[in-house]
C-alpha cells in the first residue's frame, strides 16, 4: 500500500474519531499520533489533508450538500461523510492529486470501510462535485 493511501486511512480515522468525540480534527490526529504507530512516511500528507478539510470545513460541507440531491450531509453515515469530506477536499485544493486518483482512493476507501452501497453513493456524490467545478472554471 502506498504512502498516501496510508496518509488518507490515517487521515480518515482523524476525521472519524474527532467527529465521534465532538473535537477538532487537529487535536485528533495529534493524539491518533501520539498513542499509535503509523508508517512516518504517511504522517505528513495526513497532516495536510487534516489541516486543510479543518481549515475548509465549512466550503467542503456546503459543496458536499450542493451535490448530494435528497440527503443531508447530516444523515450520511459518519464514514461516508468523511470520506467524501476527503476526496472533495483533493478535488477542490490540491492541484498535486488528479481528480480521477481523489475519486479512485475514495472508493477504495469506502469498499473497505463501509457499507455494500457506499462507494457508489460516494461516488456519485464526487463525481457531482467535480462536474460543478468544472461548470465554474469554464
Amino acid at each position: 500500500m502506498g504512502n498516501r493511501r496510508k496518509a488518507r486511512e490515517l487521515a480518515l480515522t482523524a476525521l472519524f474519531q474527532a467527529e465521534m468525540n465532538g473535537a477538532a480534527p487537529d487535536e485528533g490526529f495529534q493524539l491518533l499520533c501520539e498513542n499509535f504507530e503509523f508508517s512516518k512516511m504517511a504522517v505528513p500528507y495526513a497532516r495536510e489533508l487534516v489541516s486543510g478539510i479543518a481549515e475548509k470545513w465549512a466550503e467542503i460541507n456546503e459543496r458536499i450538500a450542493q451535490s448530494a440531491v435528497n440527503w443531508r450531509v447530516s444523515r450520511m453515515s459518519v464514514l461516508d461523510r468523511n470520506i467524501i469530506r476527503l476526496a472533495a477536499y483533493e478535488l477542490l485544493y490540491r492541484d498535486d492529486v488528479p481528480p480521477r486518483v481523489a475519486i479512485d482512493e475514495a472508493i477504495e476507501l469506502a469498499k473497505r470501510y463501509c457499507a455494500g452501497d457506499s462507494p457508489a453513493f460516494i461516488n456519485g456524490i464526487l463525481d457531482a462535485i467535480l462536474k460543478s467545478g468544472l461548470d465554474r472554471e469554464q
